[in-house]
């Protein structure tokens, strides 16, 4: 059997596939490991697999990870698998690389990820040609849950943010500027934190303010992520995955019509289509 993993800073999903068939799908903590160390990572993944499948029955494990674009990190993740799984075969990918086989299979394109974080790359179908530049969740992750998060919250507390919503905000979160600090700067896991806000802006859509927020953010993600990516002038269809992508489709979209850009697929989750890549 083999064993799929994808692997954001907020969740993971897995999957256990036999042959053609799906005998096992489920989703546990994620994490990215340029900001947990490997016992954290060990330990969670042992829990969470132990509970779910029997280890032994896995002949192959494919792990696709936010982070895992790093050799470093790759390996990492490799030597941490290796402790658990005992399987002939253990590769580990970047998330960008499963974004790829998920949105294009073998067909070429520019897939992207809007998730708690956000990342590029232009794929030719078997490889990925370049890579957007990822700066992370303090100097970048532009058009991310994290990012849509973090200019909720300055918004907020510098009283940008409209009367109304500021009301809405205070009944939903309850939270003052200590908390949020020792949250974002104490915590492991900060963009997983910062992310959290972004369902605010969900709950929230129709209003104007809201709108131009998540528009801007993606003519950021656009222009930093996706333009670079197009510089020889060549027409690519522009792929999504990432439940931001996918819960913002309408304005995302909108964004990519206003910029010339032709929108393709928008999945919340790559999963089925790397069962389609692998079976």
């Amino acid at each position: 059997m083999i064993l799929i993993a994808d692997c954001g800073s907020t969740k993971a999903d897995w999957l256990l596939l036999d042959g053609e068939k799906v005998a096992r799908r489920f989703t546990a903590d994620g994490f990215n490991p340029n900001f947990c160390d490997m016992d954290f990572i060990s330990s969670m993944t042992l829990n969470d697999i132990c509970q779910n499948i029997d280890i032994e029955c896995i002949e192959k494990l494919f792990f696709y990870g936010t982070g895992c674009g790093n050799p470093s990190n790759v390996e990492k993740m490799k030597k941490v698998l290796s402790g658990i799984f005992k399987c002939s075969e253990i590769e580990v990918f970047s998330d960008v690389l499963g974004s790829c086989h998920s949105l294009f299979g073998h067909e070429s394109g520019i897939a992207c990820i809007l998730g708690t974080g956000s990342n590029a790359c232009l794929y030719n179908g078997r490889d990925i040609e370049k890579n957007a530049v990822s700066l992370g969740y303090l100097l970048g992750d532009e058009g991310s849950g994290c990012h849509i998060g973090k200019k909720i919250v300055h918004d907020y507390f510098y009283g940008i943010m409209p009367e109304d919503l500021r009301r809405n905000f205070d009944s939903d979160y309850e939270i003052d500027r200590n908390t949020l600090i020792a949250k974002v700067y104490k915590n492991p896991q900060p963009s997983k934190y910062l992310a959290s806000f972004s369902k605010f802006a969900n709950m929230h859509i129709d209003n104007q303010y809201i709108v131009n927020l998540v528009s801007d953010c993606f003519d950021e993600f656009v222009k930093y992520f996706i333009i670079p990516l197009t510089k020889n002038g060549e027409c690519h269809e522009v792929g999504f995955i990432g439940s931001v992508a996918f819960y913002f489709q309408d304005i995302l979209r909108e964004r990519l019509a206003q910029h010339g850009l032709s929108c393709g697929e928008i999945v919340k989750n790559p999963m089925d289509g790397l069962v389609r890549f692998y079976s």
